[in-house]
This record gives structure tokens, C-alpha cells and sequence, in this order.
């Protein structure tokens, strides 16, 4: 058995609120202990999301968390992988759990993010290359994704009317959702109609920075039954896998293909071919034993719109290229056969890095016990949340009940 019970879940609205990220932690995580009917004195382990910004306490984000809560001697463990650094912090508290170390587990992610796009820390780092692709490309963000649009723009024919329709659905769900920063519907043509960050997409169709939080709590089957919860929301797969070789189309924060690309791959070359988003998804399902056809809703990583089109690809919903077509039936939105982003998505919170992953799980869960409000997704019986985190940090959670 490798299920794992959560018990709790909780989270810090978002938006931009000028405070610590460790209030938005502890916040979110006093939510999670009282959804959970634990005291934190009960709780035996901390893993934090850690986030490079907020200065040294930012590098121990468990014990941050755990002195902000009060100390009662748990067990801590911090963890840093950009965007996948909540499922790791995930997969760490599983693992413990799994392992007999600890019955319960408390998973916290929290930032306060800077205003505009994110930028690498200071000083000349020429191995880091975070660090490459801004000065010697320029290559913010916004831009990258602007260039991946470009990219289904010419390879499938994916079009800004596409892209628009993306965040339309998006910014319909998150209209319902009380804890998104943005609460507000929005037409194709009020995003046709913001400025232009990186062309083809616009302000409307890049996702923000934000403050937040989110946090679960984790606990053993047998913990759960105990405490008389006999049917929880259970994780049944957490996948951090990274990337193989050959890698032919570049993907943030490279600035180019590796060498492989244009030799016979040999042994291995039918696994290396599939793309590095892919293979995330596709982990997580063979530890599930379960496929895209399972599933009941989808929770995936859009920074940009047209990256989530790409995503319908990448975790088995169509085929390559097929995004924008699912889109337009309907099938993702909310009464469609497939929802993704009933959250609201990126689109609807903005990044708390440290807790977006963490945030996912939450929406899963909140799904899964049918507790999701007006945005709930009728018989909701299995989840997946993806991302991805720089530098090959895979992130993908699936949830079932």
C-alpha cells in the first residue's frame, strides 16, 4: 500500500498582501489543522516549500514554519525546486509517512513574490543557466513563453483567438473561487484588448506573481482510520522525474538542445522521445496503475495560456496538436467532460512558487470530497495535479477517492 491519507488542507488567499511569507504560511497551515480536527501538537513532522526570496529564513522554510506555529519538537525538513518544489515537499512527507517515521505530516508552501516577472538572484553565476538565459538572451519569462507560442502558433496552428479562449475559461472558474486574487470573468475580447508582453500573448494571457500559501495534512491510513475517517482523499502517485536525453525542444531556462538531438539516440531512444512534460505525467500514472482516460479533472501548470493547451497533450487528454480543438468543444471547462483549472488555474491566483504545487492538491482535494462549491466537478473520483519546476524538476500529484 503506498496511499497516503490527507486529512487537511488549507490555504492563504492570494494576492499581493506586502506581508512575510511566513504569516501566509502559518495561516495556511493553522487552515489545514483545523480542517484535519489535529492540533499542531499532534502533528510529529514539517516539510517546507522553501522559497529563495524573504532572505535567510527563506532557506529553512520548515523550521520558519514550525517556530511560527510554535515549537513542540517536530521533525523538519525543508525543500527547493523552483515550481516543483511543493510535490517534493509532498513526496518527502509521503515518504516519512510510508516509511513508519511519523503518523502525521504537515506540507506547507509560502512566498511573497516580487512585482513583474521573476529574475535570478544577484552575482555572476555562468554555470547556472537561470542566470545564462537572462543575460545572454534576455529571455524573461514572459518571453520564453512568448517564443513557446510562437512555436504551436507554427507547428499546429494554434492561434491568439486559441490562446484567448483559454483564459476566458479560466478567469470563469476562478470567478468562483473565494480564494484566487483574481475574481472576475473576462471576455476574448477584453484580452484581445490588453497590452502585449510578448508577442503573441498579452497581459491577460500571462499568469501574475503572487503572494500566498497552502498547506496539507498527511497522514497514514491507519492514523486516519483511528481518528474515524474511513474514506479519505488519498494520494496514490507523486512524480519528481527529470528529464532524458535527447532533449530537441528547448524548455525554460535552456538556451539550447543538447547534442544528442541529432544522433541515434540507441537504447532507450523510445522512452527519450517522449517530451520531459510528458514523461511526468506518465510516471505518475504507471505508480497510479490508472491513465488519462480515469481521470475526472486535471489541475496543470499555466503560466502562459498556450502552455496550457500543451498540457492537454502532455498528460494523455488529445493528441499533439489537439489542444486547441478540446479546448473549443468545451471539454476542459467547467460541465465539460474533462474540467481543468476548476481552481481558476495560475490564470486566477498568480505564482506563490513554494506553494502552487502544494495549492493543486489542495483544489484535488476539496474536489474529491465534493466540497468545491459552485466550481465543484460532479462525481469527482480522480485527480492530477502537473507542473513543472526549473532546471528538470518534475511535478505531478495524483488523488483519488
Amino acid at each position: 500500500m503506498t496511499d497516503v491519507a490527507v486529512l487537511g488542507a488549507g490555504m492563504h488567499p492570494w494576492g499581493k498582501w506586502g506581508r512575510s511569507f511566513v504569516e501566509y504560511g502559518r495561516v495556511a497551515a493553522r487552515a489545514a489543522l483545523a480542517d484535519a480536527g489535529l492540533e499542531w501538537s499532534g502533528v510529529q513532522s514539517v516539510v517546507g516549500a522553501g522559497t529563495v526570496r524573504g532572505g535567510y529564513p527563506g532557506y529553512v522554510a520548515g523550521a520558519a514554519f514550525a517556530r511560527a506555529l510554535g515549537w513542540q519538537g517536530a521533525r523538519v525538513a525543508s525543500v527547493y525546486a523552483a515550481c516543483a518544489s511543493g510535490a517534493q515537499a509532498v513526496a518527502a512527507a509521503r515518504a516519512q509517512i510510508l516509511a513508519g517515521q511519523a503518523d502525521a505530516v504537515l506540507v506547507v508552501g509560502a512566498d511573497a513574490a516580487p512585482k513583474g516577472f521573476f529574475a535570478p538572484a544577484g552575482g555572476d553565476r555562468p554555470d547556472d543557466p537561470d542566470w545564462l538565459r537572462f543575460r545572454l538572451l534576455g529571455a524573461t519569462n514572459p518571453a520564453y513563453f512568448g517564443l513557446y507560442a510562437r512555436r504551436r502558433m507554427a507547428v499546429y496552428g494554434d492561434t491568439a483567438e486559441d490562446f484567448a479562449r483559454v483564459k476566458v475559461k479560466n478567469a470563469a472558474a476562478g470567478a468562483l473561487n473565494p480564494l484566487a486574487r483574481y475574481r472576475k470573468a473576462v471576455t476574448a475580447e477584453e484580452v484581445a484588448a490588453s497590452p502585449v508582453v510578448a508577442d503573441p500573448l498579452r497581459l491577460l494571457d500571462v499568469c501574475a506573481t503572487s503572494d500566498g500559501g497552502a498547506a496539507l495534512v498527511l497522514g497514514s491510513m491507519e492514523f486516519a482510520r483511528a481518528r474515524g475517517v474511513a474514506d479519505p482523499v488519498r494520494i496514490r502517485a507523486v512524480s519528481t522525474v527529470t528529464p532524458r536525453y535527447p532533449r530537441t525542444v528547448l524548455d525554460l531556462p535552456d538556451i539550447a538542445t543538447d547534442s544528442a538531438c541529432g544522433i541515434d539516440a540507441g537504447a532507450g531512444a523510445a522512452s527519450a522521445a517522449v517530451p520531459f512534460r510528458a514523461s511526468i505525467a506518465r510516471a505518475a500514472y504507471e505508480e497510479a496503475g490508472i491513465g488519462p482516460e480515469d481521470l475526472s479533472l486535471a489541475e496543470v501548470y499555466d503560466l502562459s495560456t498556450a502552455l496550457e493547451l500543451e498540457w492537454y497533450e502532455d498528460i494523455g487528454l488529445c493528441g499533439p496538436g489537439e489542444g486547441a480543438s478540446l479546448l473549443g468543444k468545451g471539454a476542459t471547462a467547467l460541465g465539460g467532460r474533462l474540467p481543468v483549472n476548476a481552481s481558476g488555474g495560475l490564470a486566477s491566483f498568480g505564482e506563490a512558487v513554494p506553494a502552487q504545487a502544494i495549492a493543486q492538491v489542495c483544489e484535488l482535494t476539496w474536489q474529491l470530497r465534493g466540497a468545491a462549491g459552485a466550481r465543484q466537478v460532479p462525481g469527482a473520483r480522480v485527480g492530477i495535479a502537473v507542473n513543472q519546476g526549473l532546471f528538470g524538476h518534475g511535478s505531478a500529484v495524483v488523488a483519488v477517492r
